[in-house]
């Protein structure tokens, strides 16, 4: 009853993790050698904080990658408030909303887990890159090794949660089109600066095709009150001949975009110093895939960022990522470890999810700045003579409904996964 996992990242990690609560044996591909903390800042929505906690993840362990989010607000050119409102536990959940370090909250899944199952279960230098469905119902994994050589692993399902590169979606869709980019170019870094608003408040400032994202994902020192503020710098471009570049991951200059943002700078935010005030910087495409039809085939099943890869403008991919790892678990408790369960997977989130790509390739809650930019060019007074509150609220709302943490809905929601819930070769055993 071993599960084949594509991918060491958040998504193969967290279902990594699930498996081990339920009893699932499985075993983890991760192409490095040596697993870094790598990245900048990703925000962790309450309905996977939820999860989480679930796993045994607490907030001890989530503020050693981060901190809770109190706010997220949107600020037009002149500095004037758009939208603001509070979030997690202030917002009325009952889990909080988490802004973290990525590199850190990954690690600390990878340490996790190695602590639960043994370094046994993750083969480190190993990428799938392809796979079998066998006659028998068994799926076979082909792994190249960081030393060139290659070898295969049989399983009873294999799990591609290798990304947005996905080798694994690449076979079971071999026709797809390739990665769309929609012409915006992010530029990230983090600054140990001075905490705004709230101290943990996420803004996005500017209109949707020039814009700064800010929020802080440490805690504040107590002998400086300076925290590591991650900002994301975005600017849109002509994308009429498709990305250009070397690659979709770079480290840059600082002084080769931050020309972009001069005069950016009001009594609560000088935004030039803090783009240069980073160690270093980083640019990349904001890039997506076009939905598919299914992400099954047999005994094989994608999930995270290789069934849905979307814009980051929802703060949500890992999130969606780590719904993925508990809904999968759920369906090995109710159908076994079998292909129906992939089976169950695709036919619950497939589609709502597709769904969330295309609303986040359409700006997701940025969508609010498009609007007010359509209507005054970004520059106001008065929001309320612009977009009424109403509008502003229901906009919101319909964008966290869609991406699943509506307050109400949330806090109501029994707990995805019982407590002790194990999965067995022919039966589900609850309790324990």
């Amino acid at each position: 009853m071993t599960v084949l996992i594509a991918g060491g990242g958040i998504a193969g990690l967290s279902l990594a993790l699930t498996l081990e609560q339920i009893g699932v044996p499985c075993v983890v591909f991760e192409q490095v050698r040596e697993p870094k903390p790598l990245g900048v800042g990703i925000n962790i929505q309450p309905n996977a904080v939820r999860e989480l906690y679930d796993l045994g993840i607490g907030p001890e362990e989530m503020d050693r990658t981060g901190l809770p989010a109190r706010e997220w607000a949107l600020v037009g050119l002149n500095g004037n408030d758009i939208y603001s409102e509070p979030r997690g536990l202030g917002a009325g959940y009952d889990w909080p909303q988490y802004a973290v370090h990525r590199g850190r909250f990954h690690m600390m899944l990878y340490d996790t887990f190695v602590a639960r199952a043994g370094t046994e279960a993750v083969r480190l230098g190993q990428k799938v890159t392809g796979y079998l469905n066998n006659a028998d119902g068994s799926v076979t994994a082909l792994v190249l090794h960081a030393d060139g050589t290659r070898s295969e692993a049989d399983g009873t399902l294999l799990i591609g949660a290798d990304g947005i590169h996905s080798a694994v979606r690449a076979q079971m869709h071999p026709d797809q089109p390739p990665i769309h980019w929609g012409g915006a170019v992010m530029w990230r870094g983090t600054t140990m600066a001075k905490p705004i608003r709230t101290g943990s408040s996420f803004v996005g400032l500017g209109t949707h095709r020039h814009r700064m994202v800010i929020y802080p994902i440490s805690h504040p020192d107590p002998e400086t009150g300076l925290a590591m503020i991650n900002w994301i710098a975005e600017v849109t471009m002509d994308n009429a001949e498709g990305w250009q570049q070397s690659g979709w991951f770079r480290q840059v200059e600082i002084d080769s975009f931050a020309h972009h943002f001069d005069g950016w700078e009001w009594d609560w935010l000088d935004v030039p110093a803090l783009l240069r005030g980073a160690d270093v910087a980083y640019q990349n495409p904001m890039i997506d895939r076009d939905p598919v039809e299914t992400w099954v085939d047999g005994g094989v099943v994608l999930m995270g960022d290789a069934a849905h890869a979307m814009y980051p403008t929802g703060s949500n991919g890992a999130s969606q990522a780590i719904i993925d790892a508990r809904v999968l678990g759920t369906c090995f408790l109710e159908h076994g470890v079998t292909a129906a369960a992939l089976r169950a997977f695709d036919a619950d989130l497939c589609g709502p999810v597709s769904e969330l790509i295309l609303r986040n390739r359409g700006a997701g809650p940025f969508g609010l700045l498009n609007m007010v930019d359509e209507r005054c060019g970004g520059e106001f007074e008065n929001i309320d003579d612009v977009i009424p509150a109403a509008e502003r609220d229901a906009f919101m709302a319909k964008y966290k409904a869609a991406a699943g943490f509506a307050i109400e809905q949330l806090n109501a929601a029994p707990r995805r996964i019982a407590e002790g819930a194990r999965v067995t070769a022919e039966s589900v055993e609850l309790g324990a």
